[in-house]
């Protein structure tokens, strides 16, 4: 296998100095020893300057512990992976990427792997490792491979210890100091270090399929004189910065492209990008996956456009050139000069059926001469374009040339999101995915008619209104609106958009049945998965349990489970919760009086990762192997991890709470961009973009030394800033615990346990708090005492307990696991005896909401074997009434004719913040406390 470098890791050099100023001599906090990576000794709270230098030291290694593991844990012989397709098999030959986990101790390093199908064929396989268990043996393997239209649809077994057949060696890059150069043996594509154009040629069987790619945009300003408001529209174009061949083979390759786009006159760059292209060996397409960060003013910087452009040769007379756009279920297909005249009769309508269909035609010159002729009068169509304004409204129009009205040619519901245009020797089909879901979006083909044409996504259509992402008033509504702060933070300086494309180089007009199967494949790529028990029993992404119903009880809890995810997945369209910023979200709150989720009463609105539905989701996919359910769980990761999260600038590493817009709450919080959110979606596909986005948190702890998540409720003082044991330290600790496992770096270990021996030490332990003084450069906390903050149910139900309890299974720290039990068993405990245990000093003001404690106590009750305490906890959750219980397989109800503005339905006492929370701890605690769980439920 491969091994994976960890990029550079130092905190930003003025967040470094964070603590190096406060007073030294008036905190208390961890008095013992730290074991982990770095032996020092921690003897006081002041974070030394040894001390902080040693730590520092121990992360520049990157290893420390993980040197000494034993890396060559594993078992004799071979070991095989049961594998099928998420969904069907692909249709056409197609590159995919994918991942398996390993239990602990069960693989090597030095592994090899072999893919063979239940016939006994083998299909060469690349493979890598993506993380790592604590004694050194391989947690995650992603792998490659390139398969068929035949490819079976079941029978898939992936071997480690047995090699397998080995790629033929078609796919090759190349690189020198002008470009890197990727051949898959098929096509060959040429990518530009520097300048506009980010693709320079693509060829296929030696002939040029596509001239030039680049990233285009248009810029609105506005202007407000006497009352009337006017528009200017700015271009600007992506510039190449940097290009780095990420894998170079043998059967896939990765080029990152990084850049920014630059104004037209070249004195403004803005707009940082990152494209990746991905090619796999023998296959004729690329996929693209295209990010761009916005660090705009959005009182000045009006997004009227942005997208890809492919300049594509076009050979041959007019009508041999062909235009396919895909419509709802079929296609528009259309040529720049049509056979079809007023006078196109007898064999000619034969032929323009034989030019509709996409074949090649051709005339006799003395018999079709007065035809030809005619053929000559017709108007040249050189331009067609597709736009989707909206989810659920699209139009298809063409005209002649510049300056020329646009006339429409049809119209649908939801375009499926692709483009060809090529002439008589092919050309090249540019598919976009969740084209409609993300609108406003167009394609458009330009220039037909020249001998090359211009092909644009575009994934901010400039037909329709430009990005408005100024907030939507002037002050913030805390009291009435349930907005987090005062403050008034709303700003979209920061986040991201990451958009998904494919283009498929053609060596003549592909058939409709073959641009359907494009479509397929881009739509839902094909992926590989493990069967859910593989999930469970590696333990790999924590605990998790397989459906059952094997009781009554069982029975009904996993119809509730599946009755909630359903809901929620129709609701996505029956709210049409679609478009550009805000696909792959769900709603918070919701409004039974006026039939409607509360998408303007602030923090009621938009989810943004409350009560962590990005595990909901995965969870339900994890244990049961769903496409639905996965697909559903990547659209909200591949939202909240860009646009509810900030990527640049003094937010980065944290994310925004829920609010009307995403963007728009003053709360910055590390818990809503934490890495834990997304692991799953990166270790199921190696995503290199996931990646890039959970190193990018790394340090989110840093960022609080300038915007303390405490500072509504505590004033400057003496210690740097001030964090929660959960969710924030909860939320670093998810952050550390993927660059350990990923990069097994030592310096993100030691900061885990730095806060766990921190936490050893306070009163009582990690009951005590919630809020601590903190220091992100030693990653100390400091007791500030009990019961200062009214949000103990925060500590745990932002993801705080998954991550806690998947530590437990990591650190070989019996203390740690006691510490967590005994918060489980103390939180629903009467007041009064919350206080007998504590001297009076913790009088159960703050543990609300006990239903989200449930993961809690049933860890409590499995580590302890109280049966008293599982059957407690089941009760909270299957409890007949209240805001945080779920009725039994939940169905939404017709709401009354015209009141509401269409046909619709409901769940009225519908809360996300409860369908999550109740779905995760209910899958917790039938892998934990299941034995316990009563009958007759």
């Amino acid at each position: 296998m491969e091994e994976r470098k960890a990029p550079e890791r130092k905190p930003p050099s003025d967040l470094a100095e964070a603590g190096s100023a406060w007073r030294t001599g008036e905190a208390a906090a961890c008095e013992a020893p730290v074991e982990g990576a770095a032996e020092e000794a921690a003897a006081g709270c002041e974070p030394a300057d040894g001390e902080a230098r040693a730590a520092e030291s121990v992360r520049e290694t990157g290893r420390g512990e993980a040197e000494e593991a034993t890396v060559g844990v594993g078992v004799e012989g071979t070991i095989g992976v049961p594998l099928r397709w998420l969904g069907a098999a692909p249709r056409l030959r197609a590159g995919t990427t994918w991942g398996v986990p390993w239990k602990r101790g069960e693989l090597r390093r030095d592994a090899l792997f072999s893919l063979r199908c239940s016939d006994g064929t083998d299909v060469p396989v690349q493979s890598w490792p993506t993380a790592f268990w604590p004694d050194g043996s391989v947690k995650w393997t992603a792998h490659a491979a390139v398969f068929g239209p035949a490819a079976a649809d079941s029978g898939w077994r992936l071997l480690a210890g047995a090699t397998g057949r080995e790629a033929d060696g078609r796919l090759r890059v190349t690189e020198d100091a002008g470009e890197v150069i990727v051949d898959t043996g098929v096509i060959r594509c040429r990518i530009g270090r520097s300048g506009p154009l980010v693709i320079r040629e693509i060829a296929k069987e030696g002939r040029i399929v596509c001239s030039g790619g680049r990233l285009v945009g248009i810029r609105e300003e506005r202007h407000t004189a006497g009352g009337r408001r006017t528009t200017v529209e700015e271009p600007f174009a992506g510039e190449v910065e940097h290009v780095a061949a990420e894998q170079s083979g043998p059967v896939r390759a990765v080029v990152k492209v990084t850049g920014r786009h630059a104004s037209a006159d070249g004195e403004r760059r803005w707009l940082p990008f990152t494209l990746r292209l991905y090619f796999y060996a023998g296959v004729d397409s690329i996929r693209l996956v295209h990010t761009f960060v916005y660090d705009g003013n959005p009182h000045q910087d009006y997004i009227k456009g942005i997208g890809l452009s492919f300049a594509v040769p076009m050979r041959g007379p007019l009508y041999n050139r062909h235009v396919r756009l895909a419509g709802d279920d079929g296609w528009f297909a259309e040529s720049p000069k049509g056979l079809a005249t007023f006078r196109t009769r007898g064999r000619h309508e034969a032929l323009y059926r034989e030019q509709a269909a996409g074949r090649p035609i051709a005339f006799d010159e003395a018999e079709d001469r007065p035809f030809i002729r005619m053929l000559e009068d017709s108007p040249v169509w050189n331009s067609f374009k597709l736009t989707q304004l909206t989810a659920d409204s699209y139009t298809i129009a063409k005209r002649t040339e510049e300056g020329c009205a646009w006339i429409r040619a049809a119209s649908g519901r939801r375009a499926r999101g692709l483009l060809y245009a090529g002439g008589e020797s092919g050309g090249l089909a540019v598919g976009k995915r969740a084209f409609w879901q993300k609108a406003p979006a167009s394609l458009e083909a330009e220039a037909l008619a020249g001998n090359e044409a211009l092909l644009t996504a575009w994934l901010w259509s400039p037909d329709g209104a430009a990005m408005d992402l100024r907030h939507y008033d002037t002050k913030t509504h805390v009291r009435s609106c349930y907005e987090g702060s005062d403050e008034l933070r709303s700003t979209p300086y920061g986040i991201a958009n990451t958009n998904e494309l494919t283009i498929w180089c053609c060596a003549e007009t592909p058939s409709l049945d073959r641009l359907d199967d494009y479509i397929d494949e881009k739509e839902a790529p094909s992926l590989l998965i493990a069967e859910p028990s593989r999930y469970r029993d590696t333990g790999a992404l924590g605990v998790l349990s397989l459906p059952s119903r094997d009781t009554p009880a069982k029975a009904r809890i996993e119809e509730t489970l599946d009755a909630l995810l359903a809901f929620y997945m129709e609701e996505v369209d029956r709210r049409g919760w679609y478009g550009f910023w805000d696909y792959g979200d769900v709603m918070h709150s919701y409004d039974p009086v006026r039939h409607e989720w509360r998408y303007d009463v602030g923090g009621c609105a938009w989810q943004n990762t409350e009560l962590a539905p990005n595990i909901w989701l995965w969870y339900m996919f994890l244990r049961s192997g769903r496409e639905d359910a996965f697909r559903m769980a990547e659209a909200m990761t591949r939202h909240t991890s860009e646009t509810d999260a900030y990527h640049i600038g003094e937010y980065s590493g944290l994310g925004s709470r829920h609010n009307v817009l995403h963007w728009g709450c003053g709360c910055k919080e590390a818990r809503i961009a934490m890495a834990g959110l997304h692991r799953y979606y990166y270790y199921l596909t190696a995503d290199e973009r996931i990646g890039d986005v959970m190193d990018g948190v790394k340090d989110a702890d840093y960022a609080t030394a300038f915007i303390d998540p405490m500072r509504s409720y505590y004033p400057k003082d003496e210690f740097p800033t001030h964090t929660r044991s959960g969710p924030d330290w909860a939320a670093f600790c998810s952050n550390w615990l993927v660059q350990w496992e990923r990069y097994e770096d030592a310096g993100y270990l030691h900061k885990i346990k730095t806060g766990i021996e921190c936490l050893k030490r306070a009163p009582y332990r990690l009951l005590t708090g919630p809020v601590f003084g903190y220091d992100p450069k030693s990653g100390k906390l400091f007791h500030m005492g009990h019961e200062n903050y009214d949000g103990r149910h925060l500590m745990i139900c932002m993801g705080g307990a998954q991550v806690w309890i998947e530590l437990a299974g990591l650190l070989d720290d019996p203390e740690w696991s006691d510490m967590l039990a005994e918060f489980g068993a103390f939180y629903t405990l009467p007041r009064e005896e919350k206080a007998r245990r504590t001297n009076g000093e913790i009088t159960g003001e703050s543990w609300g909401i006990p239903m989200l404690a449930t993961s809690m106590m049933a860890f409590a009750a499995a580590r302890r074997g109280e049966r008293a305490l599982a059957k407690e906890a089941w009760g909270l959750l299957l409890g007949k009434s209240g805001h945080w219980t779920v009725p039994y397989a939940p169905a939404a109800v017709e709401v009354p004719r015209r009141e509401y503005v269409r046909a619709m339905r409901e769940i009225p006492w519908i809360s996300t913040n409860t369908a999550s929370q109740w779905s995760i701890n209910a899958i917790v605690c039938l892998a934990l406390i299941g034995e316990y769980l009563p009958d007759g439920v």
